[in-house]
């Protein structure tokens, strides 16, 4: 287990309530994972950056205000979008580590403000990795669905 500092260098979705972190260096596919999952209903939480916060034993992620309602896209530029403003945390992808065939059960963790945490390594820009996000958060995701 690892502590990170925060604010933490990931992109944030929210899918059934529950904060999906994709965290990974500039480059890796943070924005364009979080885009494809907002295609398919999911809404943003923050690009790039997120605020984390311990909370009654939850991990509560946020977006930092001066990037609110903010994605970028490469090569079109910064878009407005609606957004959530806070959700508990369920699971981390962590592009910069390569996906397990099979991961362990339960998957590794990571610990962020003094919490525990699901992470997985994952590949971003496979046609299938916004269905796979989904359901790995579905699989290993901490907390219950809304």
């Amino acid at each position: 287990m690892v502590a990170v500092c925060n604010p933490l260098h990931a992109s944030c979705v929210v899918i059934g309530g529950r904060a999906l972190l994709i965290a990974g260096r500039s480059g890796s596919g943070k924005s364009d994972l979080a885009l494809r999952l907002i295609d398919r209903g999911a809404a943003l939480l923050s690009d790039d950056y997120t605020q984390l916060t311990a909370d009654a034993g939850r991990l509560i992620a946020r977006p930092p205000r001066s990037i609110a309602g903010k994605i970028e896209l490469r090569g079109v530029g910064i878009l407005d979008i609606g957004h959530v403003d806070a959700a508990p945390v369920a699971l981390l992808l962590d592009l910069d580590r390569s996906p397990e065939r099979l991961p362990e059960e339960p998957p590794a963790s990571i610990t962020l403000e003094g919490i525990s945490i699901p992470a997985l390594g994952f590949a971003p820009f496979e046609a299938s990795a916004p269905i796979k996000a989904e359901r790995a958060l579905l699989r290993h995701g901490v907390g219950e669905p809304q």
